[in-house]
């Protein structure tokens, strides 16, 4: 059974976040490239969903939180079998106080 990937409106502000902030910072080409980076490391896991790591921070939750890693970024996702979709719910920057990733929805 092949998911979509679905992404959440908490993981979509934070890519905004991140690329308005790295335009500013250093250039509209390195943001996106950032961002594009981000959203490809996503590009397979509908075909393998159990590849990313349990987060250990979430495990409190009713669901399974999984992540990917991109350079400095968690891709925080959970794997919806009632929709048929993988849910990418937060993009945390690792270089942050870890539990700040409580604020996955």
């Amino acid at each position: 059974m092949e998911l979509e990937v679905y992404w959440l409106e908490l993981a979509e502000n934070k890519l905004e976040d991140i690329y308005s902030y790295y335009s500013v910072k250093a250039s509209k080409r390195v943001a996106k490239k950032l961002v594009n980076g981000i959203i490809n490391t996503t590009i397979g896991i509908e075909k393998q969903p159990e590849v990313g790591q349990v987060e250990a921070n979430l495990n409190s939750r009713e669901q399974e939180f999984r992540y990917l890693v991109f350079k400095n970024y968690k891709i925080v996702y959970w794997i919806n079998y009632d929709f048929k979709r993988i849910e990418i719910a937060n993009v945390f920057d690792t270089r942050q106080d870890p539990d700040k990733i409580n604020e996955t929805k």
